[in-house]
């Protein structure tokens, strides 16, 4: 099958790799000419593991192209992907502009039937608006579906092959059946494809990143009274998690979420809520309990050292806003390097992956190492942002060493209050009693 996909961030470049990799012949367009010259030369715009082999292996077997050339992508498939961005607006309403320039463009193209399958993450009854949209530029038929992505950054490739499930919104049989085939290599191990109208399918992908949220703000709560009453957050979470009705997933506390997809979906959420005038008090104490957790986690820093911290060195393990990725935004450790840039601190970071990404955001205010350790040399304090598995167990006795003063920030809870001890560290974490 001749698939053309539109897009080719985070999820366009999965997606038409991934469908490339089953044998479909796939064109992946961006209007960013430097970036599809890039893509041709076997230079990704990000990280994701595995994601850069298989881009070559389906280059090499002429499966997967990439182009700027969007008439010629669709002048001849039956499946058009539409995976660009849905940015927050200042508002927090999803910023659904480039989607619709996207459909301007493919209606304008349009040579016969085709399917528009919609992966971009979008507002409850914007399908409705693709197909007014399409009526008024194109003659030819099409049907509009809704493909809703479950991708998690630094798992995307797997994700996508073996899904938990597979979510489409589609009103037509015969176009479902379709859908259905295209995806039955990744459902071979019986994971469902649940089908329901393009209104719930919009709903779904909103109502996940939400409950995701919602659990991550719940568990950040929840530390805040353990540290305040004495009790230990990660015992707690035993609890909770060998409850069948709860589970074990999202309910490690922390610094707070970030990265493209639960911020924002969160606040959309919040903004769909608002456009119908219904009070939305539970997603509005999601996203301020993140925010105020993050908050206070700056706080305790710049509080420790008072007005000393300009005069001090201060480590970051971590900038990615989870491991696995380069992907820099909503993270935590930009709010912690702003705060201590902003208070005249010199900061240097250290993240497995993210050096290009910090070097573009921060240019020369912040110190890059290129290994964990080195950033350690004559700090006094240091800072985790991000659980990466090179963190977890590291050498405490050549980090004493290294540093100048033994104080560690864990916004992850990497270690147990009792080894730091033993090592003469100074620790705070998350929900548990500092050392």
């Amino acid at each position: 099958m001749k698939i053309a996909v539109i897009g080719t961030g985070h999820v366009g470049l999965v997606v038409g790799t991934g469908l490339a990799e089953t044998g479909h012949y796939v064109t992946c367009v961006d209007t960013n000419g430097a970036l599809i010259e890039s893509l041709n030369a076997n230079n990704l715009p990000f990280y994701e593991p595995g994601l850069e082999e298989l881009v070559a292996r389906n280059v090499e077997e002429e499966r997967l192209r990439f182009t700027t050339d969007l008439a010629s992508a669709v002048s001849d498939v039956l499946l058009v992907f539409i995976c660009v961005g849905t940015p927050a607006s200042n508002t927090g309403e999803a910023d659904t502009s480039a989607v619709f320039a996207a459909i301007q463009s493919v209606g304008k193209a349009m040579t016969g039937y085709r399917i528009i399958v919609n992966k971009s993450t979008c507002p409850v009854g914007t399908t409705e608006a693709i197909r007014f949209t399409l009526k008024s530029l194109t003659e030819h038929p099409f049907d509009v579906v809704v493909n809703p992505e479950f991708l998690r950054q630094g798992a995307a490739v797997d994700d996508f092959m073996r899904p938990d499930r597979i979510i489409l919104g589609c009103e037509d049989v015969r176009v479902a059946e379709i859908i259905r085939e295209l995806y039955a290599p990744f459902l071979r191990t019986g994971k469902p494809l649940l089908s329901m109208s393009v209104r719930s399918a919009e709903m779904a992908k909103y109502a996940v990143n939400a409950m995701l949220a919602t659990r991550i703000s719940f568990m950040n709560e929840f530390a805040q009274l353990c540290e305040a009453y004495g009790a230990d957050i990660a015992e707690v979470r035993e609890g909770l998690a060998a409850d069948s009705r709860i589970g074990p997933s999202y309910l490690f506390p922390g610094v707070g979420y970030g990265g493209s997809c639960l911020p924002k979906d969160v606040q959309a959420c919040a903004h769909l809520a608002a456009n119908r005038d219904l009070p939305s008090p539970l997603l509005q104490a999601v996203h301020t309990v993140n925010e105020s957790q993050q908050t206070n986690f700056v706080k305790r820093i710049l509080d420790f050292y008072g007005k000393d911290i300009a005069n001090k060195r201060i480590a970051i393990w971590g900038a990615s806003f989870k491991p696995k990725t380069d992907d820099l935004r909503g993270g935590p450790a930009l709010r912690v390097i702003d705060a201590l840039l902003n208070a005249g601190a010199a900061v240097v970071v250290h993240d497995p992956v993210a050096d290009k990404t910090l070097h573009q955001h921060y240019g020369d205010r912040v110190s890059i190492a290129q290994k964990s350790y080195a950033a350690l040399e004559g700090a006094d304090g240091l800072v985790i942002c991000t659980e990466w598995n090179e963190f977890r167990r590291p050498d405490y006795e050549r980090m004493a060493k290294l540093m100048r003063d033994r104080v560690i920030f864990d916004g992850r809870n990497l270690y147990t209050t009792k080894v730091l001890s033993q090592h003469g560290f100074r620790y705070f974490s998350i929900g548990r009693p500092a050392v």
